[in-house]
């Protein structure tokens, strides 16, 4: 039987959270780090029949009419009720350094898989290759490092994408939001154009998570700027790009601002901020018009954010409250917007946001927002009437820094320790 836990948010929980994402280099037997190539793990089932596509890419499906057809068997599976479904984890992949995420691009069958210390790679069936390699630039260790990835909907055509990573500026560190372009089947590391360049005065709480929303723009998440209890001051600051939610429109030959975000009607904001209030969105994700965030607390709460993508100016509370419980003295609630769900540190201590399952396999799922905590190594998800269900107990998955979904929906769960795993039904 699923281990059912109620969340009822009600008014203020006292509460607060620490812990932030601060992956660790794999060691081997003897302590040393690991240098082994990633490799697709023998167990791996065969990989999914990608979707239609007019691109070359290696891994895509073939448009020519008369080229071989699969024959696919399909077995019916008995939809069960929710609490007693069961998942496994299926590893797909193993030997990265350390991984933070996955992603799927629009008409390519690959999985791109994000390696903190500044490596792209692709898993297409057997194959695992490099897709970019930045290592040259980017700066890594704790939470610095190469962090994420956006594929924009012209992908296929234009071999245009984006990434998040940390490199050095002339003021220390700074987060880099850069476009790539493709040249065949690999990424180009020379055809970088430097989108935004945004200024860290610590090593910590630097988001990292892209991607492009509903309405076709890029979404940045960014962290408050490290150290603890907002130490400098950005969380309920408009006028800052830290401790928020940005949003840009990308261009060839930089960014505009969208002509809805807060600034066009209120002088307070910075251009490209949406929303304010987040200590760090390491990650978070969309479904439909919604957005999903998970965000790191500092002592006691960890949050899932969540609001419609079209609503902008939205203040999620940092520092003023930690999930529901005030933080700060003399809190007022006025004019902020409260988590959808939270936990305390007796059940993790660091957040890993993750997606809303969509796929097709485990239909039962379907709505089911999947998240973890990087500590407690567990997964959860929160639904529509507000139930939490445990899927995977503490200790199931060692560093679990990210989610992604593959091109057929599936959703995948990356570990520290240099895995990649896919959800599959028990």
């Amino acid at each position: 039987m699923r281990r059912l836990l109620l969340v009822c948010v009600l008014g203020l929980v006292a509460s607060s959270c620490s812990g932030d994402p601060s992956p660790v280099a794999v060691a081997g037997d003897d302590g040393s780090a690991t240098s082994t190539e990633p490799s697709v793990a023998t167990t791996a089932p065969p990989s999914t029949e990608p979707p239609e596509t007019s691109s070359t890419l290696p891994g895509e499906a073939s448009t020519t009419s008369d080229a071989p057809v699969a024959t696919v068997t399909t077995t019916t599976v008995p939809l069960v009720p929710l609490e007693e479904l069961s998942l496994v984890l299926t590893e797909v992949a193993q030997g990265f350094e350390q991984p933070v995420l996955a992603a799927a691009a629009p008409g390519d069958s690959r999985l791109f898989v994000v390696d903190q210390p500044g490596r792209i790679w692709t898993i297409d069936g057997p194959d695992v290759e490099v897709f970019l390699d930045i290592r040259d630039r980017v700066v890594f260790g704790g939470e610095r490092g190469l962090l994420g990835v956006a594929f924009p909907a012209d992908y296929a055509t234009s071999g245009v994408f984006y990434v998040n990573y940390i490199g050095r500026g002339n003021n220390g560190d700074e987060t880099r939001v850069a476009s790539f372009a493709r040249t065949g089947a690999v990424a180009d590391a020379a055809s970088e154009q430097i989108v935004l360049r945004i200024d860290q005065p610590a090593s910590n709480h630097n988001g990292g998570m892209i991607a492009f929303g509903p309405d076709g723009y890029l979404w940045i998440g960014t962290g408050d700027g490290g150290g603890r209890d907002d130490r400098f001051g950005h969380g309920q600051r408009t006028d800052s790009l830290l401790g928020a939610m940005l949003r840009i429109d990308v261009r060839p030959d930089g960014y505009a601002i969208p002509p809805d975000n807060p600034s066009a009607t209120d002088e307070s904001y910075a251009p490209e901020v949406w929303a304010t209030g987040l200590r760090n969105p390491w990650r978070f994700t969309f479904d439909g018009t919604d957005v999903w965030i998970g965000d790191v607390g500092q002592d006691a709460v960890e949050e899932v954010d969540q609001m419609d993508a079209s609503m902008a100016g939205i203040n999620y509370g940092w520092p003023l409250f930690e999930g529901t419980a005030c933080y700060l003295s003399n809190c007022s609630d006025a004019g902020l917007t409260p988590p959808v769900t939270e936990y305390r540190h007796s059940d993790g201590c660091s957040i890993t946001g993750g997606v809303v399952y969509r796929g097709e396999a485990i239909p039962e799922l379907d709505g089911q927002y999947l998240f973890g905590d990087f500590c407690g190594g567990w997964v959860q998800s929160f639904g529509a009437s507000g139930e939490v269900l445990e899927w995977f107990g503490p200790g199931s998955i060692a560093g679990l820094a990210g989610f992604g979904t593959d091109v057929a929906g599936e959703v995948h769960v990356v570990s520290t320790s240099g895995s990649v795993f896919r959800i599959d039904r028990g």
